[in-house]
């Protein structure tokens, strides 16, 4: 019996995409299907290949408003916002085909009389890539292009929450000419996902979600012999120096706490402020937050939509009131927020103080608007909060003084260092993150090697 996933909208709770799972037969299929194409794909020049991809990646970029407005149906964001991660989708592609020539050619080794010797990258084969539903584009890609340029070929498996992203980059692709078995999709249950790690017929995971999920992958995919990528979960922080420029800081560590309703990975979670603006970076931070507009993701003038599902807003609000029962301080009034209503996904933003680490709010991943403050009384003491966490995907620090912020950043446990800025992806650099936040490595140019395996040639020349 072939089983049914409904997408339920956040917007309104309507069922607004409804897919067949794939079946034990198709999703065989599609496997074998991948493994024939890979010898013609990998063989293809780079040059085809990167020709290709870019006529996908025009095609995707070129139905920008439809691709924008089932993105915010399907998983909540504001259509105000939703159109940019179809245009940061394609500007992340070109950049990553553009440095596909220097990633991927051939390492040499030194000179040596009579012999030519040097390291080629070899694909891994079949990449089965697993993306989630808070940024269903943006991570993807991420994965996909680098994957098809080095030569593999590509299952997408999406979040049952955003499938749609998952046909409309296939449609890209097929639209381009990509050959047939290349680039595939599938709907499939969680069982079925697992028995494709199992199969034998994949040679590379790369995975965005959870910490229970990927370490479950690891599981299944232990004494398989084949690699894993896994950017799993964040407890971003941020640390306000007592020099900071503070209007900037408060209006960029805002936003990195509250776009996308909180529900971003290296969104900032936890913010520590030194005692001498403390008082008026919160009166500031609590201000600026106050101004946010809790809407339908449908109407332009929404600036906060609903989270993904009641569920999530459930476990989001048990945070707050258990942190408040703690001693926490709630500086938003959710009734000035008209639409927030427990049982729903419309939840209004919050701001704690009087907040520490013996709350769950300061330490477990919240993926929702909400964002709690501490005072710190030195650097040390600030460093100290932002390493005592399971988790380092980002961290940020504002300041004028660059040499003691970079200074700051060799203490810090985390996959990326922001000074001045935060919640921002930059394709030149490596994507990646430490502690429960995973392993492996995305963009720039380290980020084709996970997609690879070294070859070595080693000839002698014989006269």
């Amino acid at each position: 019996m072939t089983e049914i996933r409904q997408t339920i909208s956040p917007i309104d709770g309507s069922v607004y995409a409804e897919r067949a799972l794939a079946s034990s037969g198709q999703v065989d299929a599609a496997l074998a299907k991948a493994k024939q194409a890979q010898a013609g794909w990998r063989s293809m020049p780079l040059e085809e290949r990167k020709a290709l991809c870019s006529r996908a990646v025009e095609a995707f970029a070129a139905n920008e408003a439809v691709i924008a407005e089932e993105l915010c149906w399907q998983m909540g964001r504001p259509i105000r916002y939703a159109a940019n991660e179809v245009a940061s989708f394609a500007q992340r592609s070109r950049y990553m085909i553009s440095i596909a020539d220097e990633a991927l050619a051939p390492v040499r080794a030194g000179d040596r009389p009579g012999f030519i010797r040097y390291i080629k990258h070899e694909p891994a084969g079949n990449v089965l890539v697993i993306a989630p539903w808070n940024y269903p584009l943006h991570t993807p890609i991420n994965s996909i292009i680098p994957a098809l340029l080095a030569g593999n070929t590509v299952i997408l498996k999406h979040s049952a929450q955003t499938p749609l992203c998952a046909e409309r980059i296939a449609e890209a692709f097929a639209q381009a000419g990509v050959p047939e078995g290349v680039f595939q999709y599938l709907h499939m249950s969680h069982a079925a996902v697992e028995d494709v790690i199992q199969s034998g017929q994949v040679n590379f995971i790369a995975f965005t979600g959870s910490v229970p999920v990927g370490a479950r992958i690891e599981q299944l995919a232990a004494g398989r012999f084949i690699g894993v990528g896994l950017e799993l979960g964040g407890k971003d922080p941020s640390y306000i120096r007592a020099d900071a420029d503070l209007d900037y800081a408060v209006e960029n560590t805002v936003d990195g706490a509250f776009f996308n309703s909180g529900q971003s990975c290296c969104g900032i979670e936890r913010i520590y402020v030194h005692a001498s603006i403390y008082e008026r970076y919160v009166e500031q931070f609590v201000n600026l937050v106050s101004q946010y507009r809790l809407g339908r993701s449908d109407d332009p003038e929404t600036t906060l939509g609903p989270l993904v599902n009641a569920q999530a807003a459930a476990f989001v609000r048990d945070q707050v009131n258990a942190a408040v029962a703690q001693g926490a301080v709630a500086h938003i009034t959710p009734s000035d927020f008209p639409l927030d209503q427990a049982g729903t996904p419309y939840m209004a933003p919050q701001v704690l103080t009087e907040v520490n680490h013996g709350m769950r709010v300061m330490t477990e991943e919240t993926f929702g608007p909400v964002a709690g403050i501490m005072k710190v009384d030195s650097d040390a003491q600030a460093v100290a909060l932002m390493n005592d966490s399971i988790y380092g995907l980002t961290a940020s620090v504002f300041t004028r003084d660059i040499e003691a912020a970079e200074a700051l950043g060799r203490q810090i446990e985390t996959g990326t260092f922001f000074v001045n800025r935060c919640d921002y992806l930059d394709p030149e650099l490596a994507w990646t993150g430490v502690k429960n936040t995973g392993r492996g490595c995305t963009l720039s140019k380290l980020g084709f090697n996970a997609f690879t395996r070294p070859k070595s040639f080693h000839i002698k020349i014989v006269s």
